[in-house]
């Protein structure tokens, strides 16, 4: 029986001490210091959230510890510390700190040497970053300092530099630190020979889209530049470039360029759905490359309940090929929708340049056939209208950018003295502005307008004329109902028109939003007769854009009532 008693306590012993102890999780009240100092004690006591240690003797030497470590970080070596618990509850800790004076920098003797001595950049990072006589000391602004060097050089193509003399030297007694940091650049390596492998475009094709010259002085950015060059080009399904250290020479580094073809057919399909066009069909058929020359095919048909459009678009690269290239463009379009029925053929023929700061350029002739009846009026017409506009397109990143603007302008000419059924002039014009407080408010205005200069609006077909109103217009009226009307209230369509939309966004969760609205404008021939919808709607910003479900109003006659609108797509 004894036997039996002492080989149960003794199991029960064994099975205490292997039970894992359970953490402890500790709560810390630091007083005495703010801002920054706060930030990083606060960082080193992290670790004490959960942990198996027990208050006592050693648990407090390591806790004043690490917190004389983490002021002494930002300078501060003399700081007094002190550990209590204000309560029962050993898991509640009180840190009393007093700083008291902090290590400042007596002398600095910072020096680049090398090929970057008078390198721009250097110098510009050593005014910024360098500290200087009389500040507190900071471990961590030194170290950074260290490494902004080292990663700007080899960012910069000093592919040698290296630190002769990195000594900090600190006297706490005197509360003083002595800073010598000797940068050896070396020499700067140059862009070498650029080969490119496995490519079905002629190498000469690109060549020219290389933002660097051979010799050129290294920049690693440019390789980013070249490929974000050749994704463009849509030529490649595969990219990868990247320097070649092993063949570097006589200071130059060779590029190597590793590229896989893109498929010849790619075919995309989609179904989707806009209060505008109703349940639409889309089928889309691309022809990346067609030859070594990098010319390109694409092919759109697109189908809904109002209106049917097929269009394939011709492109020919030119020596510059990311910046300037011909595009020949054939479409046919049918439109049943309200009192306008048209069948449209067009013709263009386009040249692109890409100027600086992201503007782009497009002159054109288009030839346009159009059958139509508008309201009371039928006729057919064949135009010839050479025209030009420029357009730029900034926004940052995500589906719902939170900065971005786009601006439009653009002007097409016709007249009877080369073959048009009219002459005038057309002028359209449209911009856009993305702003945000924070990542939680976000403000979206449009700004749309045209105008045609000729006498009267008879002989021009409805594709040419002025509609208001829908998902992308005024909300709160339907699609292209906002016009002038004729005597039987039917719509013909506008000489001028000007439209204006003020949006406030707020973020609920995620990728959800709700917004409130108003837009405001008109479509007129003489005398605007302005028209305002306001309401409230729900975004999200999907994988493939921000889908848009919005309540409208429409305040004015004639139109005045409720609309609801689903939209896809960019805001801008």
């Amino acid at each position: 029986m004894l036997k039996t008693g002492l080989l149960a306590t003794v199991l029960l012993i064994f099975v205490s001490l292997s039970l894992p102890l359970q953490a402890a999780r500790y709560q810390f009240s630091v007083k005495g210091v703010k801002g920054t100092l706060y930030d990083n004690v606060m960082l080193y006591l992290e670790k004490y959230t959960e942990t198996e240690q027990s208050p006592g003797l050693r648990f407090n030497n390591e806790l004043e510890q690490d917190v004389q470590t983490a002021m002494q970080a930002l300078g501060y070596y003399h700081s007094d510390v002190q550990i209590s618990y204000p309560s029962d509850d050993s898991t509640l800790i009180s840190v009393s700190i007093s700083a008291n004076d902090p290590v400042r920098i007596a002398s600095t003797d910072i020096a680049i040497s090398g090929a970057a001595e008078n390198d721009a950049d250097f110098v510009n990072l050593l005014s910024q970053q360098a500290p200087q006589r009389g500040d507190v000391l900071h471990h961590g602004r030194y170290d950074a300092l260290k490494s902004a060097l080292k990663s700007l050089a080899l960012r910069k193509g000093y592919f040698d530099a290296n630190f002769d003399t990195a000594q900090l030297r600190i006297a706490p007694e005197l509360n003083q630190a002595f800073i010598r940091l000797h940068f050896n650049s070396g020499r700067r390596f140059h862009f070498g020979p650029v080969s490119f492998s496995n490519h079905q475009i002629a190498e000469e094709r690109l060549q020219t889209l290389l933002p660097f010259d051979n010799n050129d002085p290294y920049l690693a950015s440019q390789l980013g530049e070249l490929n974000q060059a050749l994704a463009d080009t849509g030529w490649f399904s595969s990219i990868l470039v990247e320097a070649d250290t092993s063949q570097m020479q006589q200071g130059h580094l060779p590029i190597k360029v590793q590229l896989e073809p893109q498929r010849r057919n790619i075919i995309e399909t989609g179904i989707g759905y806009s209060t505008d066009v109703k349940s639409r069909l889309k089928l889309n058929w691309n022809k990346p490359w067609l030859n070594k020359a990098g010319h390109s095919l694409s092919s759109k048909l697109a189908l809904s309940e109002i209106e049917q459009s097929v269009e394939a678009a011709y492109k020919l690269p030119l020596l510059s090929v990311s910046k300037d290239y011909y595009q020949v463009q054939l479409g046919f379009r049918n439109r049943d929708n309200q009192d306008t029925q048209s069948r449209e053929s067009n013709l263009a023929l386009e040249r692109h340049w890409a100027l600086q700061n992201k503007w782009h350029r497009t002159a054109s002739v288009r030839w346009l056939y159009e059958d139509f009846t508008q309201a009371d009026q039928s006729d057919t017409i064949s135009l010839i209208m050479p025209g030009i506009s420029y357009s730029r397109t900034r926004q940052s990143e995500g589906a719902m950018p939170l900065s971005a603007d786009r601006l439009l302008l653009g002007v097409e000419v016709s007249d009877e003295a080369w073959g048009s059924d009219a002459s005038f002039v057309r002028l359209r014009g449209r911009a856009g502005w993305i702003g945000s407080l924070t990542d939680r408010h976000r403000f979206v205005t449009r700004l749309d307008g045209g105008a045609i200069l000729m006498e009267g609006l008879s002989q021009l077909p409805p594709s040419l004329r002025f509609f208001a109103g829908g998902d992308n217009s005024i909300r709160g009226y339907a699609y292209e109902t906002v016009s002038p009307r004729n005597a039987q209230n039917e719509l013909t369509g506008g000489r001028y028109m000007l439209t204006a939309a003020l949006e406030y966004q707020y973020r609920l969760k995620g990728n959800w939003w709700l917004a409130a609205f108003s837009d405001y404008g008109s479509a007129w021939d003489d005398t605007p007769q302005w028209q305002q919808g306001v309401g409230v709607g729900v975004r999200w910003a999907s994988p493939v854009g921000p889908i848009r479900l919005d309540f409208a109003w429409g305040l004015d006659e004639p139109g005045k009532g409720f609309q609801l609108h689903l939209a896809l797509g960019p805001e801008l």
